[in-house]
C-alpha cells in the first residue's frame, strides 16, 4: 500500500460563531513570527548565523506569545521562519538586494495619508494531531485553543467549528487542519492521510528531466521523444507581481499581502500542472522510471561555488524552487507506480548523447547544441535531458551501447513545446493564447 496525503478546502459553516476566536489566533499566529523574526535578526547580527526551529524553539518556549497557540501551532510557526530565513541565506549570495524575511504587519492610514496605527494581519494557523479531535458523525473539529486564549471554563478551551465540503469528498485520518484567512472569512484547509494500493509501473520505459532556466524543464523518452516547458509564465509573473505590488502605498498593506498570495498561488499551480502533465505523458509513453538532474548541480560548478546566472538569472533560478517542483513529481509519479531517481547533472550539458563526446565548446549558443564529431544538432536542453535519462555519470560513456549507435537525432532537433495555460494546463505551443498575467 501507498501512503498519500490529500489536502482538501472546506467551507465553515459556523463562521459567525468562531469567526473571533480565529482572529485571535491569526492575531497571536503574526505576533509570534514577528518576535522570532526579531530574535533571528540580532542573532544573525551578533553571530553570522541563523537560529534554525529548534534553536528558537527553545529560545521562545517561555515566551507570553508563545502561548498564544497550542503548542504544536506555534512549533509550526517557528518552522515556518527558519524555512524562510534559510531560503533568503541562499538567496543573498547571488542577489545581494534580497531582503530577510519581513515583520507581519497591517498598516492603516487616515484620510490625508498619515498612518494612524499598525495592527497584526491574520497568519494561517495550523494544528497538528495532538491539538485536533475529529468528529465524522457532524463534520466537526475541535481545535485546542493557545494557553493565553482560554478564558473561558474547561469546556469552552477549544475552537468548535463545523465544515463543510465537496459531495465527494470523505474527510479521514485528518493529519493537520490549517485555518486560513482568504481576505473575507476564514476557510479550513484538511491535510488527510490515504492509503491506495500501489499500481504497477506503466511500463518498462525511462524519461530524463533536466531543469534550467530559459526552459524550466526538457524531457526525454527512451521512444525517442522530447519536449521543452519553457519558464514564460513564471519570467511573466515574476515581472508583473513586484511592480504592481510596489505600486501599492505600503509593502505590508492588505493590497500587497494579497497580490504576494495571488503569486504563490500561480507558482504553486504552474508546478502542480507541469509535473501533473509530465507524469500524464510518461504513462502514455509506458515509462516506468524517471531520472531528474540534482538540483545542487543546477546551483553549483564544478569547484561546488554558487553559478553565475546573470541579474534576471539568479532571481529566476532561486525564485523557482527546483527542489519544491522536484518533490511535487516524484509524488504524483509514485502515484502511477513511477519511480523517480536524483542523478548528477555533471557534463551532461557539454557531452553528446549520439557519440558521447565531451567538449564546453559543442554548445554554440544557448537553445543549440552541436557536435564536431558526428555532425549532430540538436537543442542543447533535450541533449541534457537524455544524457540524464542514460545517466551518463553512472555507466562509461565510451563503452555504452547507448553512444555510437545509429540513432536517428530528429526528435533531439525539434522537440514538442508545450506552454502553459491558465485554464487549462499545458497545451502544444500553437494553442496557447492567452498570455496575460
Amino acid at each position: 500500500m501507498l501512503e498519500v496525503h490529500r489536502t482538501h478546502r472546506a467551507k465553515i459553516r459556523n463562521h459567525s460563531q468562531v469567526e473571533d476566536s480565529l482572529d485571535r489566533h491569526g492575531w497571536s499566529a503574526s505576533k509570534l513570527w514577528n518576535v522570532a523574526n526579531y530574535h533571528s535578526r540580532q542573532e544573525w547580527e551578533d553571530t553570522g548565523e541563523i537560529p534554525d526551529h529548534g534553536d528558537l524553539k527553545d529560545e521562545l518556549k517561555g515566551h507570553n506569545k508563545y502561548k498564544g497557540l497550542h503548542s504544536q501551532s506555534s512549533q509550526r510557526v517557528l518552522e515556518e521562519l527558519a524555512e524562510a530565513f534559510n531560503s533568503w541565506y541562499g538567496k543573498r549570495k547571488s542577489d545581494s538586494r534580497s531582503n530577510p524575511p519581513g515583520y507581519r504587519r497591517k498598516n492603516y492610514y487616515d484620510t490625508e495619508g498619515r498612518r494612524v496605527h499598525e495592527e497584526h494581519p491574520r497568519s494561517t494557523v495550523t494544528w497538528k494531531q495532538n491539538g485536533i479531535k475529529h468528529d465524522t458523525t457532524n463534520n466537526r473539529v475541535r481545535l485546542s485553543k493557545g494557553a493565553n486564549h482560554k478564558e473561558h471554563p474547561k469546556a469552552w478551551e477549544y475552537i468548535l467549528v463545523e465544515y463543510e465540503t465537496r459531495p465527494d469528498v470523505e474527510v479521514e485520518n485528518i493529519q493537520q487542519v490549517r485555518a486560513v484567512y482568504n481576505g473575507d472569512r476564514w476557510e479550513l484547509h484538511l491535510v488527510c492521510k490515504d492509503e491506495i494500493e500501489t499500481p504497477n509501473a506503466p511500463g518498462n520505459e525511462s524519461a530524463g528531466v533536466d531543469l534550467g532556466i530559459c526552459n524550466f524543464a526538457a524531457v526525454a523518452y527512451s521512444t525517442e521523444e522530447a519536449e521543452l516547458y519553457p519558464g514564460n509564465r513564471l519570467k511573466q509573473d515574476g515581472y508583473y507581481f513586484p511592480k504592481e505590488i510596489a505600486k501599492c502605498d505600503d509593502s505590508g498593506g492588505q493590497e500587497a499581502t494579497r497580490l504576494h498570495a495571488k503569486w504563490s498561488e500561480r507558482r504553486t499551480h504552474f508546478f502542480h500542472s507541469l509535473a501533473k502533465h509530465i507524469v500524464e505523458r510518461c504513462v502514455e509513453n509506458s515509462v516506468g522510471h524517471i531520472n531528474i538532474g540534482k538540483l545542487a548541480d543546477v546551483r553549483k560548478d564544478d569547484n561546488g561555488e554558487s553559478k553565475n546566472w546573470g541579474k534576471h538569472g539568479n532571481l529566476d533560478l532561486h525564485g523557482w524552487a527546483f527542489d519544491r517542483f522536484s518533490n511535487i513529481l516524484t509524488y504524483k509519479a509514485k502515484v502511477e507506480g513511477i519511480e523517480v531517481v536524483e542523478v548528477s547533472e555533471r557534463d551532461t550539458s557539454k557531452t553528446c548523447c549520439v557519440c558521447g563526446r565531451e567538449d564546453d565548446s559543442q554548445r554554440v549558443e544557448r537553445g543549440l547544441y552541436v557536435c564536431e564529431s558526428c555532425n549532430a544538432a540538436f537543442n542543447a536542453d533535450v541533449n541534457g535531458a537524455e544524457n540524464i535519462r542514460l545517466d551518463i555519470n553512472q555507466s562509461n560513456s565510451e563503452s555504452s551501447p547507448n553512444f555510437g549507435e545509429d540513432r536517428s537525432t530528429g526528435w533531439l532537433a525539434q522537440p514538442e513545446v508545450y506552454l502553459h495555460d491558465l485554464s487549462s494546463g499545458f497545451q502544444p505551443q500553437a494553442q496557447v493564447i492567452d498570455c496575460k498575467p
